[in-house]
């Protein structure tokens, strides 16, 4: 937003809240219409700002007799905008309501999706955990000098107190603390304790073995457990730097210490053990799966793909590694009915420079989340960035070439240092839903050249009448 002006943000901001209620009032319907249909105003209900915004309910049903764009007219445009020598573009573009394919550019071929291969992540966590599923970090004794801490998949705990109204840091480690010590003195339990975690739901290799080592030490990610504080960082706020490298460890000293505050002797140092046979006394609640893939989406966070990966592992039943989180999504997505013909998924977060997936494969998981019977699925719609506003989103679309589709295009970002990616949705100029998927592979110059190019052919969809 920093290089948006600040009459483009008004505008935009009001735009905007047309479009996020896609998702609360899409409707895909196949009825015939009653009479001839009403004359098209020069943009659509749901390309149009509202006049009001205290009354603002959602987008009226979006109508199955808006035109679709040619393909023989939308083909070259796009072609046009993708045309570089510095490195190779795949695509596709669909109507979301008959999946008809209205351009295709090697779109069945796989390619590095970056962190586009979030989108498989999210759909297989949401269709296993459920949308309003929350994970739990839990103190059990096991004598009444006895603690244990044991991680639930929460890896967005905050050291201090938690929010309810925030995703990061919905749950707090003082929090936790003050309910435990409230449970040691309802017990008349005054002694010394020990403190322990036992971080066993996740099994194997902390570290992805595919992950590139520059990547670990910038930053990008760090060794994944179920538990850590603010997605295994030391600051909130920055997304790359030094990372905990063992942050279960890291969660059960910081409640050593709070404990400590709270007036609880703690004895030595925490140390690793097991939860088993002990009784729970205390424990604090993350927010929900789709809070939580709503922020992963937006922030396109590693650790906490990874985490979400494996948490939806361990609710299929299987193992909480790596690798069975990256099989267990790819059934999950398979049963949807997207082939997996090419895919290949290394890690769960598009880090892994082995990842493949093709554009078909991606604009299909978009239309899942727009028109699955679960409604479930429909809330990663609200992790995917609004250009110019949003997300990884929010600084781009501010030029001249793409500021058409401010506020209009919503996409997932991708973005490694040769390849990038744009995955999502947007409603054209005469009202109709597309579906898209772009990925850009080897771009020598680096994939930051490359993004006005993506950027403009999505502006070109929002724009379109293309008849």
């Amino acid at each position: 937003m920093s290089r948006t002006s600040s009459l483009l943000t008004t505008i935009l901001l009001v735009v905007v809240l047309v479009v996020l209620a896609v998702p609360v009032a899409l409707n895909l319907s196949t009825s015939a219409q009653v009479g001839p249909p009403p004359a098209a105003p020069a943009l659509p209900a749901a390309a149009q700002a509202p006049a009001t915004l205290s009354q603002l309910a959602g987008i009226s049903a979006l109508s199955d007799q808006a035109p679709t764009p040619s393909s023989t007219v939308l083909g070259p445009l796009l072609d046009e905008a993708l045309a570089t020598t510095a490195g190779d573009f795949t695509g596709t573009v669909r109507d979301a309501l008959t999946g008809n394919v209205l351009y295709d550019r090697k779109g069945s071929d796989p390619r590095i999706p970056a962190s586009n291969l979030k989108l498989m992540t999210a759909v297989a966590a949401l269709k296993t955990l459920g949308a309003d599923r929350r994970f739990d970090t839990t103190v059990l004794q096991k004598t009444p000098g006895t603690l244990i801490l044991k991680g639930g998949g929460d890896s967005l705990l905050a050291p201090g107190d938690g929010d309810p109204t925030a995703t990061v840091g919905h749950a707090g480690i003082a929090t936790l603390a003050a309910n435990t010590a409230a449970a040691l003195k309802k017990s008349g339990y005054t002694g010394p304790v020990t403190l322990s975690v036992d971080d066993s739901l996740f099994s194997g290799p902390t570290l992805n073995p595919h992950w590139l080592q520059g990547d670990l030490d910038a930053g990008q990610v760090a060794p994944v457990f179920p538990l850590a504080i603010y997605g295994a960082r030391f600051d909130p706020n920055t997304s790359v730097g030094d990372r905990p490298q063992d942050s279960a460890m890291e969660v059960a000293q910081v409640l050593a210490k709070a404990l400590t505050n709270d007036g609880v002797q703690v004895a030595g140092v925490p140390t690793r053990g097991s939860a088993e046979g002990a009784s729970k006394i205390a424990s604090v609640q993350s927010a929900t799966v789709a809070d939580q893939v709503e922020y992963m989406l937006q922030a396109s966070d590693n650790y906490v793909a990874e985490v979400m990966a494996r948490m939806t592992a361990v609710g299929a039943g299987k193992a909480g590694t790596y690798s069975e989180a990256s099989a267990t999504v790819q059934d999950l997505v398979a049963k949807f009915g997207v082939s997996m013909d090419g895919l290949v998924m290394a890690d769960a977060s598009g880090l892994a420079p082995e990842d493949r997936i093709s554009a078909n494969q991606l604009a299909a998981l978009i239309k899942i989340m727009l028109t699955d019977s679960n409604q479930d699925l429909r809330t990663a719609l609200a992790g995917l960035p609004i250009a110019g506003l949003s997300g990884t989103l929010g600084d781009r679309y501010v030029d001249k070439t793409t500021a058409g589709g401010a506020g209009l295009v919503r996409a997932k970002t991708g973005t490694l240092n040769a390849d990038l990616s744009l995955t999502g949705y947007v409603i054209d100029a005469d009202g109709r839903l597309l579906v898209f998927s772009f990925l850009g592979n080897n771009f020598a110059d680096g994939s930051n050249a490359a993004k006005p190019l993506i950027d403009r052919a999505a502006t070109i969809l929002a724009g379109c009448g293309c008849k």
